[in-house]
């Protein structure tokens, strides 16, 4: 008596944005648990023996031991980070963290550990989603958690085959977050901690440094100066913590050549879906019709499947590409990206910028994991959720890129595991975008000043005054390219083995390189466009 009725409806939404993205984490943490028994990489013995040299060594030993093949090559946060970890290995199991004993040691204990660190360590993105989302609607923010927290790239990348990227990218999305908030020092200062962590993220270091000394430094001598000596300061602070030990000790490039083995080669193992695909087959097709024409041409052999680190073969007709290309290669395409940012510095396009910075090192940078498109796939997230182009952008993005990582599982019991999460993915992203961008009521009317190009824009159907449905499509380029992997697909497991047999086995990898490398292309371009276009 005396109180108000509460309905339904207001019980519903009385629930805090917190307590619906835990519930998101806690739905992806089960996933992730399931996958547990499921195929581990060398990535897992990698970080093991990590954890065992930063625990039984000494500091001034960590960048030389070679007890292992998988010797350390990241920053010295992240071993400090290993260090951190391998205290409670060792109250689990002490032969986790043992130098010679522990190497290859895969019992339950050591599988349940190191799986559980990555799902804790995951925390950093749930909150970097979070500060990134916290100032927006509910169904934008549900788009956006379910895009990032259910991505199967991290599911398989990360508790499949093994590595700590959501911890990372979570620490790029903080520093993303500031940079929104106009909070420039510590947005700057995270990322310098982040690159301390994972020098690959270096490949947006140019767009931050214009971005900031524009947007934070810029204005007037005397201001200018001292926020530039802040800034200064802060960075230099955090590197110092980082690296100062090893250059105490008289080790910096010790710790620097294993950071940047440029002795590794122009690609990876398996080909990562970038620009240097069409030019090694650019190269071997040349060095084939040469060949036949008469010429004395030799045709390496290929090696993309060979070696811990999987050099690529000489080229035989186009020029050797060196370090310093790619590196030029990289700035030149993120030249109108860096133009942006010094006009117009807008903190509303940071992440699209940093996006496409990370898109140009994937597609230009030197020796490129097929799971480094993690670093900008993961950002554009946020993005998707702003216009129907954005999305439809992101859809076929995020489905191209998730295949182009299958090859990381190879084994048959993982098969079905990587396929249901991509198709999980997709109907999600379909029905989410098509609540997001859905005008209106479930239905409307349209009216008579709505041009049709606009209307099919939304996916709308009917012409003036008639009832029509308005959400998530896709034009028919994307429709018949999404249609081209499932047949890249279909030759491999089926057609491929029944026609050629244990022949050609590194013709399908290849396909699906060469395939998701005209995805990519076109991520670049729309990405540049969209940039150049921008106010």
């Amino acid at each position: 008596m005396g109180k108000e009725k509460i309905s339904f409806k207001e019980v519903h939404h009385s629930h805090s944005p917190k307590t619906t993205l835990w519930w998101f984490f806690l739905v992806a943490t089960c996933i992730k648990v399931l996958l547990f028994p499921s195929y581990r990489s060398t990535d897992f013995e990698v970080h093991r023996n990590w954890l065992a040299l930063t625990h039984s060594l000494p500091l001034s030993q960590w960048y030389f031991d070679e007890t292992s093949p998988w010797t350390l090559d990241y920053p010295p946060f992240f071993a400090y980070y290993e260090r951190f970890l391998s205290i409670f290995a060792h109250l689990i199991d002490p032969q986790i963290v043992h130098l010679q004993e522990g190497l290859n040691y895969s019992s339950n204990k050591v599988v349940y550990f190191q799986r559980v660190t990555v799902i804790l360590s995951d925390l950093s993105l749930l909150y970097g989603v979070y500060r990134l989302t916290r100032n927006l609607d509910s169904k934008k923010q549900k788009l956006i958690w379910s895009l990032i927290i259910w991505s199967p790239m991290l599911f398989i990348v990360d508790h499949v085959h093994f590595q700590y990227n959501g911890f990372l990218i979570g620490i790029l999305l903080i520093s993303l977050s500031y940079l929104e908030e106009g909070r420039d020092l510590l947005g700057g200062c995270i990322f310098a901690v982040l690159l301390c962590f994972k020098h690959l993220f270096a490949v947006a270091a140019p767009v931050y440094f214009i971005y900031l000394l524009r947007h934070y430094v810029w204005g007037g001598m005397i201001r200018g100066f001292s926020r530039l000596l802040i800034m200064g300061g802060v960075v230099t602070a955090v590197f110092a913590s980082a690296f100062g030990p090893f250059f105490h000790l008289g080790q910096i490039q010790q710790v620097i050549r294993r950071l940047f083995p440029f002795g590794r080669g122009l690609c990876h193992a398996y080909w990562a879906p970038n620009f240097w695909v069409f030019y090694i087959m650019a190269d071997k097709g040349l060095a084939f019709i040469l060949r036949k024409l008469g010429f004395n041409i030799q045709m390496p052999a290929a090696s993309f499947t060979a070696g811990l680190v999987g050099d690529s073969s000489p080229f035989s007709v186009l020029p050797e590409i060196t370090p310093s290309v790619t590196f030029i290669m990289v700035l030149l395409a993120l030249s109108p990206c860096l133009f942006k940012a010094w006009k117009n510095p807008q903190p509303q396009m940071i992440i699209r910028w940093i996006a496409y910075a990370y898109t140009c090192g994937f597609l230009f940078g030197w020796h490129v994991h097929e799971k480094a498109s993690l670093h900008f796939v993961i950002p554009l997230a946020v993005v998707a959720a702003q216009a129907p182009e954005d999305a439809r952008h992101y859809f076929l993005l995020s489905i191209v890129f998730c295949y182009s990582i299958f090859p990381l599982l190879f084994e048959a019991q993982e098969y079905p595991i990587k396929v249901l999460l991509l198709l999980l993915h997709s109907i999600l992203m379909w029905l989410g975008f098509s609540a997001q961008f859905y005008a209106g009521a479930e239905t409307a009317r349209t009216p008579s000043t709505i041009s049709k190009k606009k209307a099919d824009e939304f996916g709308s159907e009917g012409s003036s005054g008639e009832t029509v449905k308005k959400g998530f499509v896709i034009g028919w380029s994307e429709r018949i390219y999404l249609i081209g992997l499932v047949v890249v697909e279909i030759w491999g497991q089926i057609l491929h083995p029944l026609i050629f047999g244990d022949k050609f086995a590194f013709a399908p990898l290849m396909l699906i390189s060469i395939y998701c490398a005209f995805g990519t292309m076109y991520s670049w371009i729309w990405q540049l466009i969209s940039i150049v276009k921008s106010l």
